[in-house]
């Protein structure tokens, strides 16, 4: 369950860092691409967040 819920504090701290690299890109690729990127990792969160409370 510890591994579980380390995973989940990175996916969330990945997806704030893509969130943030999104906002103060320049290039409009990149913007989106990050973008993208911090919701592709805020939906993985959420699953395992979701697995986690399934689990208890």
């Amino acid at each position: 369950m510890k591994d579980m819920q380390a995973h989940l504090e990175k996916l969330r701290v990945e997806a704030a860092e893509c969130e943030l690299i999104s906002k103060l890109a320049t290039d409009k690729t990149k913007k989106e691409l990050f973008a993208k990127l911090a919701a592709h990792h805020r939906t993985l969160a959420d699953e395992v967040e979701r697995t986690i409370e399934d689990s208890r």
